[in-house]
């Protein structure tokens, strides 16, 4: 793998990470209630928290604490117990998960591509499934590599999978360039989604993803995000030239399956529980820094400044939109569980479910893009408000405060709200079953040409 850190970031921010052979296999959490699986990482999340305002500041990516966080077992908390993971619900990771974005939403961010992965594994066919439940037992990590920068259709990819040989003999090569990489830097695999072509090399409308060691010939990552935002997650440029997989680290994408429907909604759950961490974050620095403001304005009431009520009414205000965006990201978490647990008992979780979308799937995915039309908007607002509980030297750089709002800002834009509320008016309205993000590209030259398909 080669590795290219961006101009601003210092060069000992950027280190290999280590081959698989080399990893030491985590620790799987004790229990799977939340209260035993937060105390075993407060120590995680508080050295997390301790050092978030300097990383930010400095530009220093997390490779230390993202790799202590594995060691303790972070990245199995989803993998079931029969595959030697904690096998917790999806409402406990995901509480935890907001645990680890209060302390530092860029840490909590990287595992968005790790965590939808092993939600993937459930869907899969057994021979890939217990590989690579394997794989993460033994300590690998998963990136991920999608959206790609222009010059494709939408619908379409550039990147793309070649089949060579057949039988036992078949392997896979994958060449292309993906804009945004989350996470691949700190992990030992990235899962990119790339078109397949046919037996004449022409690139058919097939897509596929491909799990790719990211120390493999041919991989090359780059540390070039250049958002003003979650500026530690990795986000940059991955480029793949004839990198060889075997069959097992091509995994099926299958249009229009519950795993297909499930993925799309996970994947956005994750970012706002991400947004969730971010207005609890907010919530505490405004209380600390009102409990520790001396001085206040004589266009006040002349009362110490955390004893001022428009003061205290502020925060309260603050408090109340980050307990708000906390509880519906909960509740939209426990939709998830309900719906697989439908997959469990009809047996929509196979590899080979034919059937009919579980309903219970549309509604975990309805309640995901309702919650993405108010979390990010109040999230963004109470960032912007804690301005307003202090004076000037709030926006001090060293105090690093904007980075909440940025860190909002830039979570908030992967999505376009507006077609989400869109979506959601024509469910209510006509009952039209949402569309789930799965295609990004140039607009089709007409308005006329027909629509991609979900995939």
């Amino acid at each position: 793998m080669s590795v290219i850190p961006a101009d601003s970031a210092p060069a000992a921010s950027v280190s290999s990470t280590p081959r698989l052979a080399e990893l030491t296999p985590p620790q799987v959490p004790a229990g799977s209630n939340y209260p035993s699986l937060a105390a075993h990482f407060a120590p995680n999340f508080e050295r997390i928290a301790a050092g978030a305002r300097q990383r930010d500041l400095h530009r220093q990516l997390p490779f230390a604490e993202i790799a202590d966080l594995n060691r303790a077992g972070f990245g199995l908390l989803r993998v079931p117990r029969e595959h030697g993971g904690a096998g917790v619900s999806v409402r406990t990771f995901i509480r935890l998960l907001i645990d680890l974005a209060a302390a530092d939403s860029n840490v909590a961010h990287q595992y968005r591509s790790h965590a939808g992965f092993v939600e993937s594994l459930r869907f899969l066919d057994d021979a890939r499934s217990q590989h690579w439940y394997a794989q993460l037992r033994a300590g690998a990590t998963v990136g991920n590599a999608s959206t790609e920068k222009g010059g494709n259709a939408l619908g379409t990819l550039n990147t793309v999978l070649t089949e060579h040989g057949s039988g036992p003999e078949t392997t896979w090569v994958l060449n292309g360039e993906k804009f945004y990489a989350t996470g691949s830097l700190f992990a030992t695999h990235t899962r990119v989604s790339a078109s397949l072509t046919g037996a004449g090399g022409d690139v058919t409308g097939e897509r596929s993803f491909a799990v790719v060691p990211t120390d493999a010939p041919g991989v090359e990552l780059d540390d070039d995000w250049n958002g003003f935002g979650q500026k530690l997650t990795a986000t940059g440029t991955a480029r793949f030239h004839n990198v060889e997989l075997d069959p097992l680290s091509v995994l099926p994408r299958r249009i229009g399956t519950p795993e297909a429907v499930f993925e799309a909604s996970f994947f956005q759950l994750v970012l706002l529980a991400v947004l969730a961490g971010i207005a609890r974050a907010v919530r505490e620095d405004t209380a600390t820094g009102v409990r520790e403001r001396k001085r206040t304005f004589n266009t006040g009431l002349g009362l110490p400044y955390r004893e001022d009520p428009l003061i205290q009414e502020a925060t309260g205000n603050i408090a109340a939109t980050a307990f708000a965006v906390e509880a519906t990201v909960l509740h939209a978490a426990d939709t998830f569980d309900e719906a697989l647990a439908v997959a469990e008992a009809t047996g929509a979780d196979r590899h080979d479910f034919t059937g009919t979308v579980p309903q219970e799937f549309y509604t975990a995915e309805l309640a995901i893009q309702q919650a993405q039309i108010t979390v990010p908007e109040q999230t963004i607002r109470v960032a912007s408000e804690l301005f307003l509980t202090g004076g000037a030297s709030n926006t001090a750089v060293e105090k690093g405060l904007d980075r909440h709002w940025r860190n909002a800002q830039t979570v908030a834009t992967h999505n376009p709200i507006v077609f989400r509320s869109r979506q959601v008016g024509d469910w209510f309205i006509n009952g039209t079953l949402p569309q789930g993000l799965s295609a990004i590209g140039d607009a089709p030259a007409s308005a006329a040409a027909s629509a991609p398909t979900q995939g």
